[in-house]
Parts: structure tokens; sequence; C-alpha cells
């Protein structure tokens, strides 16, 4: 396979149009539509569906898109560090995480990254919202299943996804029956919850007694025994372990990924090489069990 052609449909598919790919990276239009099409031919296979003015990844243009893209970043990171001579990483170093990660693994990382890197001075901040990296001055910023954002490249580093938990004391006497329930903000506007449950999917209405503005706040609250609460594996994995927390089922919904991403136009410095090589050995397969053994370190 060509890793050129390959590379070119990878742009395409990111941007959403050979035009748009152009404009973003300057790769003329016309070369990426040959390499596409001769990658099409060596494949046997259609990757897009062209029409008057859309481009559409077929099934097979998205699955290839999913399994390659993160490797062609490995590669492109290799290089990147490859040509830096192997320099020692120093400097500043901007991070922006949400909330959740940086409350129950951000500080043990930075500290860690810290010791490993001591020319590095690292700053993390925490927010939730999408922050403008170029005009706010990130280097990186970690993201919780992000908005697709051509200016933007990165990494899933971690995949996670959300359970209905309970402590053992509560009981959910009638599945018509509303259960009482610890939301977080205002984000579950909705007055049931989709879940599948071992008897299969099935709708679960919830009366909200408590609203807390984090993650971990509702966990403290679902252990208390005020509600069930919806929180993601990696909070949790310990609790169900030690039985002080009960599986009620899984949220019927798109997993959780965590990203790590960094402005596409900007050369990748060895400062936040160094920092993603780091994630890389802290969480090598991205399993959210793998967090939750980090947080109980």
């Amino acid at each position: 396979m060509d890793l050129l052609a390959l590379t070119d449909f990878n742009l395409v598919a990111r941007h959403g149009g050979f035009g748009r790919a152009e404009r973003a990276t300057g790769r003329p239009k016309a070369t990426l539509s040959r390499r596409v099409a001769e990658l099409e031919r060596s494949l046997d296979l259609r990757l897009f569906e062209r029409g008057a003015r859309t481009l559409k990844l077929t099934e097979e243009g998205r699955a290839l898109f999913e399994r390659t893209g993160s490797l062609l970043t490995e590669i492109d990171e290799t290089a990147a560090a490859i040509a830096s001579g192997g320099a020692r990483p120093k400097g500043s170093l901007r991070i922006s995480a949400p909330l959740f990660f940086a409350q129950t693994a951000m500080g043990k990382l930075a500290a860690g990254f810290a010791l490993e890197h001591p020319d590095v001075r690292l700053e993390v901040t925490t927010e939730d919202r999408a922050v403008d990296m170029v005009e706010e001055g990130y280097d990186l910023v970690i993201r919780v299943n992000p908005e697709v954002d051509e200016s933007l490249i990165g990494r899933i580093f971690m995949h996670d996804r959300l359970v209905v938990v309970a402590s053992p004391q509560l009981v959910r006497t009638s599945p018509d029956v509303a259960v009482a329930a610890v939301i977080r903000g205002r984000t579950d506007r909705n007055l049931v919850w989709n879940i599948v449950a071992p008897g299969g999917p099935t709708r679960m209405p919830i009366n909200p007694v408590l609203s807390l503005s984090s993650l971990v706040m509702v966990r403290d609250a679902v252990l208390a025994g005020v509600g069930a609460g919806r929180l993601p594996v990696s909070l949790v994995g310990q609790d169900l372990r030690d039985g002080t927390l009960v599986h009620w089922g899984d949220i019927d919904a798109p997993p959780v990924a965590l990203w790590a991403l960094y402005p596409s136009r900007r050369l990748l410095s060895a400062r936040v090489s160094a920092f993603l090589d780091y994630l890389r050995r802290a969480f090598p397969t991205g399993a959210p069990e793998e967090l939750s053994a980090f947080m109980a370190r």
C-alpha cells in the first residue's frame, strides 16, 4: 500500500473534501484526487461517495480512516521526535485538561512528567470548554469526544464507558417507578436513562434528587446512598470490585474517548512529543481499568 496515498486519503477524510484539505495543508487538489483514486484502484474499493457538491466516506472508507488515522499520527510524531535530534525537552508546556481528568489523574501525571523532565516548565489548567489553542497559547489539550476541528491533530489515549451504579442499599422496586438519581449539572435534562442491562435494553425513569457540578462529587453522593448515578467505569471500577457500588447497567450511548490534541500546522515540539510519549507509557492499552488503577495508586 502506498503510504503517501494513504496519507492524502486521511487528509481528505479528516477535512471533509479535496478543496478543504488543499486549503488546510497546501497540498494541490489535483494531487490529492489522483492519490486517492490510485489508492481506491489498489484496494479495489470505493472510499468516497462523490456527489455534485458533497463528498462522503463509504463504509469501507470510514473503516480505513478510523484504523489508519492514529497510526499515521504516530508515524508523524515519531518522525518529529527523531528530527529534533533527541534534544532534551525544555521550556514551557501549557496543557488544558477537562475537570474530571484533571481531578482524578492530571496531578499524578504532571508530577511524574516533571520529575522525568526537570527542564520543562509544565502548566496545567482545567477547562471543560473548547479552548482556542493558538489564541490562548496552549501547546496541547486533552478533550472528551471533541468535535472535528481541521486545525487540530491528535490521538485517542484512553477509552471509557458510562455505567449506572448505586449503593447496594438502594433498591429498585419496579421498572416503572422513577429511581432517585444524582446527576451532573443540568446534563441529564431527560427524566429517563436508556441502559443496557443483563436482560437487554431498557428505559430507566429517574427522579433527580441531587445535582452536582463534577463527576467526583456525583460518585461521593452515590456512595452515600442518595441515589443512582451515571458514571464512567474508570471512576467507579474499584468501587465495583470492592462491592461498595453495584452495577445496574451500561448507558446506551457511544463510547467515551479521551483525546490529546495539538495544532496541525505547528511543528511538534520536543516538549509535546515527550508528554505524548509519557501518556502512552502511563496508559499503554487505553482501557478504563488502567485509569482506575492509576487513580488508586
